[in-house]
């Protein structure tokens, strides 16, 4: 599987070097070029750097050979006009956003785009967690 990153944040990092792991290909980008710092040693996939709602920086990045694309940086709009574009303009196949304000994410799902929402996934994982130790 070819897979796009787009965001290396601790997120970001973590999918791509566990995706990495798992034997595929794997292009990360971001606009700062230190954020790569945080990819492990054993990392063997490629970096871009660059803004990716730039579809030239996409077009570097390969978006057009891509079965999956993660939008996971810390911005949701950004997230949102990537995902969008990498669905509606180049037709990848699977296509996530991560979306830290639960109530964009609503809109998000409306658009029919894939989200994982860190703050409803937390919650919910706190929530249980905490039912059962009452239990």
């Amino acid at each position: 599987m070819y897979a796009l990153i787009v965001g290396c944040g601790r997120l970001g990092s973590r999918l791509a070097n566990q995706l990495s792991r798992a034997g595929h290909n794997v292009v990360v980008v971001d606009r700062v070029k230190e954020a790569f710092n945080l990819l492990s040693a054993e990392f063997s996939g490629f970096q871009v750097t660059g803004d990716a709602s730039d579809q030239e920086v996409l077009k570097e990045a390969k978006i057009q050979e891509a079965d999956l694309l993660a939008a996971v940086t810390d911005d949701d709009n950004v997230n949102l006009l990537i995902a969008q574009c990498a669905r509606e303009l180049y037709h990848v196949p699977k296509v996530l956003a991560r979306v830290g304000d639960p109530l964009k994410g609503a809109i998000f799902q409306e658009m029919g785009l894939h989200i994982l929402c860190p703050t409803t996934i937390s919650a919910d994982a706190f929530g249980a967690e905490i039912l059962k130790q009452g239990e």
